[in-house]
């Protein structure tokens, strides 16, 4: 083997290496919020613990790409017991540290053949030079807003939104939020059940279109 043959190996070791680090990054974050998830589920004492350690590591699943489960409920059920500022604080420190995994993985899985056909497709590369316009702007209503934000965590990755400018709109943006939440459910005091309901109202309003989008196309192909 030739000096430059030799060389020429060394970028696609190196590319290898690269490859499974990221490969094995990806799968320990969703082993660790699929762990918090099964964790919450699985113990009553968890769900019914008042700990901000609680409030802390449920932000994970809450917001974790397409957000397992909604984090308002939660919000309000702890604001009954801390100040509005507490449970904001420590919200939005989980709440940014789940946005840095959500980013890290979506720009593992963009690799992935069906994201990377659509990410060539027509009508991403239009909302992509779109959502270029103003992408702070679009981002920060976005996370503010009551509405299903897991869309722009693909956008922000497919448009090559850099990592610190997207976690400090999320910090902007969700601390005034998760403040004002925090705030209402503290002079409501929201009965549990109340809240249970609001929960169950979100998760299925959450994943119903998925799943009218799911039979949808098993339809069509049959």
């Amino acid at each position: 083997m030739s000096e430059l043959s030799f060389l020429n190996q060394i970028p696609l070791k190196q590319t290898k290496k690269a490859k499974r680090a990221r490969l094995f990054i990806f799968c320990l974050e969703i082993f660790f919020v699929c762990g918090l998830l099964v964790l919450w589920l699985a113990s009553k004492e968890i769900r019914e613990n008042k700990s901000l350690w609680v409030l802390f590591f449920y932000c994970f699943p809450s917001e974790f790409i397409v957000s397992f489960v909604p984090h308002e409920p939660i919000i309000l059920y702890f604001s009954k017991y801390y100040g509005p500022l507490t449970v904001a604080l420590v919200s939005i420190v989980g709440t940014v540290l789940a946005e840095a995994l959500d980013y890290s993985a979506i720009c593992f899985i963009q690799e992935h053949k069906f994201l990377a056909k659509t990410r060539k497709s027509s009508w991403a590369e239009k909302l992509i030079r779109l959502f270029r316009k103003a992408p702070t702007v679009a981002l920060w209503v976005a996370a503010f807003a009551p509405i299903p934000f897991y869309p722009f965590r693909f956008l922000v990755v497919m448009a090559d939104y850099p990592l610190w400018e997207y976690l400090l709109v999320i910090l902007t943006a969700r601390l005034p939020k998760f403040y004002l939440l925090a705030l209402l459910g503290q002079a409501l005091k929201i009965p549990d059940l109340w809240i249970i309901i609001f929960f169950a109202i979100l998760l299925v309003s959450t994943y119903l279109p998925a799943v009218r989008f799911y039979k949808k196309k098993k339809t069509q192909k049959a």
